[in-house]
Parts: C-alpha cells; structure tokens; sequence
C-alpha cells in the first residue's frame, strides 16, 4: 500500500489534462505556474481513492459514473473557503450608509429587500449582512431575505448550522457580538432574529440552470470568487447577476475585482466610501443626492 509520505508527481502531460478538465466542468482558471500547487493539494486524495497516478485520476473524473461527488471534492480542494464576520470594514461601511438607504429608497413601494450573497463560504458574510439590515432600521415591517449560496456542499452545512468558532470573529466589534451571538460549549450560535432573515443553498455559478432558480434581487455581494473563474466563465457569471437583479439593483464586488473587459452592461455608481455596479434603471441615471461624495 502507498504511504501518505509517498509524493506521487503530476506530470506535465497529466497537469494539462487536469487543467482543461477543471476549466471545462467547473469553469476554474488553472495557470501554467498551478502544476505544483495542484500537485501538493490532490496528493493526499489520490492515496484516500487508490489511484497511483495523476493519469489514472484524472480517467476516474472523465469517465467514471461515480466522479460526481469527486467533482465536488475536487472543486473544494482547487478554492479557498477563507472568510469572517465584518470581512473588509471599510465596504462594509459603504454597505451601510450608502447602498441600503438607497435599497430602502427604490423598494419603498414593493416593501421586500432581497440580497444574494454569491460565493459565501460558510456564511459569516450572510450573517454580516442580516446584521448590517437589522441594524439599519430602515426596513422594519419589510419582507427581508438574504440568501447565501456557495458551490461547496460543506460549507453550505456550516452555514445553515450558523456556529461558529473564535477565529470568526477576528474583525466583528465586541458589542455586536454581543448582542447577535450566544456562547455555548459547541461554539457562537448566531442569535434567531438574525437566523430568520437567511436561507442558503448550494449553487455552482459557473452552471446557469441553478443560477437561474435563484430570485429576482435588490442586490448581490460576490466578493473574491470571480477571481478563479476564466474569462468565459467570468463573462457567463456576470451575465446571470445581471438576470437576476432587479432593475437598479446594486452588485458589489471585492476590491480588487472589476468589470472591465468584463460587462458593460452595468452602470458604475460612485458612492461616498465605495464604487459599486447597478443594472440600469431606466431614465433614472444619476445617484440621489445623499449618495454623492462630498
């Protein structure tokens, strides 16, 4: 039997099937300089399945009935799951003093405020968000609903469990947590009244049939998931948030991400501490006035 310590190599004829494999059926960029990360992260898995080479595995996932759930595994292996509750303050803030008083501004008359989260790991981001509303005030009485979804079917189970561990919590302010989580022996309970704002499900965005089963929404967060999808994919996935926003609805990017070459079939809205993209609304083109720097 092979050892764990046992390195088996990925040659390069291997990698490069592997590699068009992964950008075919999960849409995920590979470079040319990937072939001795992917090496280290599929090695204890090759040893779990009995595969002795990287040819053999990568036979098991084109051709066998069973490399469904491999698929999924391996898509988690290729991703980074990283997260935390109150992730990057500073756009957090603009969530807060810009893009929801305009959300409570365009949806006064329908009364309902649907958020997506895109790519929420184990949904400290969802939770983040329930909070940011709930605190607001300005949606009292309103149908709210924030939806995490993310491609890993682990990390959606964590996110429904909604316990969390202390190294969750590295950026939340202490009285927030205070008042939204409860300790216990297994770890922080997110508190009920922010748990019944949210739902989550397991969504591939790089496959349009389950993007399309999410709802119409006022807005979407997908922050740091783009950035491992090829440009076909990037294209195809910002086609689908486009699909599934409200018009003027607000999509919200991490900050090192962009559009450009991308889309252009959104709007760019400055805010007062962020820049953020909007499907067009009609003849209404310009931000409401509390909105504009100063």
């Amino acid at each position: 039997m092979r050892s764990p310590l046992d390195r088996i190599e990925l040659k390069r004829e291997d990698f490069e099937a592997l590699r068009e494999m992964v950008s075919e059926r999960l849409g995920l960029a590979l470079g040319p300089d990937a072939r001795t990360s992917l090496e280290r992260r599929l090695q204890d898995r090759l040893i779990q399945l009995g595969h002795a080479t990287f040819a053999e595995y990568a036979q098991f996932l084109r051709f066998s009935g069973s490399a469904v759930e491999e698929w999924e595994e391996l898509q988690d292996l290729l991703t980074v799951h990283e997260t935390y509750f109150w992730r990057d303050e500073a756009q957090l803030r603009s969530v807060r003093d810009d893009v929801l008083p305009l959300l409570a501004e365009q949806g006064k008359a329908r009364r309902r405020l649907s958020i997506w989260s895109a790519g929420c790991a184990t949904g400290e981001e969802v939770y983040t968000l329930a909070i940011l509303v709930h605190e607001s005030g300005l949606f009292r009485d309103w149908f709210v609903r924030i939806y995490g979804s993310d491609v890993s079917r682990r990390c959606v189970s964590v996110a429904r469990r909604g316990v969390y561990a202390a190294t969750s919590f590295r950026a939340i302010p202490a009285e927030i947590r205070k008042q939204y989580f409860h300790d216990r022996p297994d770890g922080s309970h997110v508190a009920e009244r922010i748990r019944s704002y949210c739902s989550f499900g397991q969504v591939n965005l790089a496959q349009d049939d389950k993007v399309r089963l999410v709802g119409r929404q006022d807005a979407i967060m997908c922050r740091n998931v783009m950035i491992y999808f090829d440009p076909t994919t990037r294209r195809g996935v910002t086609e689908g948030f486009l699909d599934r926003l409200n018009p003027g609805g607000i999509l919200m990017l991490g900050h090192s991400e962009s559009l450009a070459h991308v889309s252009n079939a959104f709007e760019l809205l400055p805010l007062k501490g962020d820049l953020v993209y909007r499907k067009p609304l009609g003849s209404f083109r310009s931000a409401p006035e509390f909105l504009k720097p100063t």
